[in-house]
């Protein structure tokens, strides 16, 4: 059976996780209205990604005797400025989830709880590959400012993301 705090803190994390699919699928929506759909692909996979983390801390409740407890989901921005002011977003929330999986890593240590620090040691790997390709396409962002052309070759590449 799962410790109590381990398994409410990850309860919180489920719903994080999912604010976090949201956040995106909205992203994937603003890139959609603006016809950047490479640039929306992009989002809808990483919506994607989210959706498996959080069931990926489901399942694990479930597997480890624990009670999943659904909460309410924020609604999430749906208006930017511009294609980097929502890849700044996306860097400082996978910044935000970074913290998050580290606190919830530092509790299972406090609790002894060696099985969820295994688990959370995949989501700490997970969190630099996430923070590095939000930082990545930043810096192609700076790179090609408000050249159009650019940035519907940037749309092009990222529409390229999983293989199809």
């Amino acid at each position: 059976m799962i410790n109590k705090k381990v398994q409410d803190a990850i309860n919180v994390q489920i719903k994080n996780e999912f604010y976090s699919a949201y956040l995106y699928l909205s992203m994937a929506a603003h890139f959609e209205a603006a016809n950047l759909l490479g640039f929306a692909k992009w989002m809808r996979i990483q919506s994607q990604e989210e959706m498996d983390h959080a069931m990926k801390f489901f399942d694990y409740l479930n597997d480890r005797g624990g009670r999943v407890t659904l909460f309410a989901i924020d609604q999430p921005p749906s208006e930017w400025k511009s294609n980097m002011e929502v890849f700044q977003q996306v860097y400082e929330h996978e910044q935000k989830v970074t913290g998050m999986i580290n606190q919830l890593y530092e509790l299972a240590v406090k609790e002894s709880d060696y099985p969820s620090q295994v688990l959370l040691q995949w989501y700490i790997t997970e969190q630099v590959e996430e923070e590095k390709n939000a930082s990545f396409i930043i810096d192609q962002l700076q790179m090609i400012e408000d050249r159009d052309t650019a940035v519907l070759m940037l749309d092009k590449q990222l529409g390229k993301r999983g293989g199809e």
